[in-house]
């Protein structure tokens, strides 16, 4: 399988601290990767490195086989790479339709149209709150509202950070329905997720990091069969069968 996504022994500092240390990892083209690890693991900062949010000290980041990791964020956004932070970030003071179309402001006036359909399909109640302040929305609603505004340019690897924090199960379930959708369209996704359970049947592959560094790595399967992993992001004693795999996310 061919790399949307590769990073080359990545490290990142904020000042003397290390918050990544010699992380690689890759992303295929079209497909579904976890990043899985405690809180301060690294995780977030790995994809803000990506996005070219933070500048790393140390190694590289390719997409689409060109080297990214000196590249501005907004040109990293144009080149096909979508960031939906933890915390949804939306702008509360703007109606959804003005949040999704910060989103798509670089999007062709003449094509605006049907991203923004392409938007209220993926997530219907957005059509229905179009014009309602978006600080106003539910949490899940936000949340949907943060994926569809990374959506509006079409990207082809979208990175997704706690996508499920704080959401009720239903709402959750949904969300992750919407990633796999989402994912059925060829875009590839690198997600970092605290529900390991949910992740692990979702994504073909996965990373565990901790205190910034990749510790275990492989397939889902793999990881959900590895005893740390159970252990400690499971809650499955050694030994226990594991009912998270092949099933529906």
């Amino acid at each position: 399988m061919e790399a949307a996504l590769e990073i080359h022994d990545l490290a990142v500092y904020y000042g003397k601290r290390r918050a990544v240390e010699g992380v690689s990892l890759t992303v295929g083209r079209g497909e579904i990767v976890t990043l899985l690890g405690a809180n301060g693991s690294g995780k977030s900062t790995t994809l803000r490195a990506i996005s070219g949010l933070v500048r790393p000290a140390r190694g590289r980041i390719l997409y689409d086989g060109r080297d990214i990791t000196k590249t501005p964020a907004d040109r990293i956004v144009a080149a096909g790479v979508s960031h939906v932070p933890e915390g949804r970030d939306v702008f509360p003071e703007f109606t959804v339709l003005e949040n999704l179309l910060v989103g798509g402001h670089t999007v062709a006036r003449g094509e605006m149209d049907e991203r923004l359909e392409g938007a209220f399909r993926l997530f219907p109640v957005l059509r229905e709150r179009r014009l309602q302040l978006a600080g106003t929305l539910s949490g899940g609603e936000q949340q949907m509202l943060a994926i569809a505004r990374a959506l509006m340019t079409r990207p082809r690897l979208l990175l997704l950070d706690e996508p499920s924090l704080g959401l009720a199960p239903m709402l959750a379930r949904e969300i992750f329905r919407t990633i796999r959708t989402i994912n059925e369209d060829g875009v590839a996704v690198l997600l970092v997720e605290q529900n390991a359970r949910r992740a692990l049947r979702l994504a073909a592959r996965g990373y565990v990091l901790e205190t910034g560094r990749v510790v275990v790595e492989g397939t889902s399967r793999r990881l959900g069969e590895d005893p740390r992993v159970r252990s400690a992001y499971l809650g499955l004693a050694k030994g226990a069968a594991g009912p998270f795999m092949n099933r529906p996310a």
